[in-house]
């Protein structure tokens, strides 16, 4: 059975409900939401954070990141 595809102007995420399969539905919501790591967005605009202290974060993240791929070249056998 052929399908049209429907023409959505609407922004943001939406799951249309195919045969009344909500739980279908609502499994690939979640997972778009996920995918789009809008929780994590909402979580870091949840509070306001200054420039220094963004910039900060992600300068520790990259030592941590440097420091745990030392770590695991040191203990490859190879």
């Amino acid at each position: 059975m052929l399908r049209k595809k429907r023409r959505n102007n609407n922004r943001g995420l939406y799951v249309e409900v195919i045969g009344n399969n909500i739980e279908l539905a609502l499994k690939q919501l979640k997972q778009r939401v996920k995918d789009s790591n809008l929780m994590v967005e909402l979580k870091e605009k949840a509070y306001y954070q200054k420039p220094s202290a963004k910039r900060r974060h992600v300068k520790n993240l990259a030592k941590l990141r440097t420091r745990y791929k030392k770590i695991e070249d040191d203990q490859s056998p190879f």
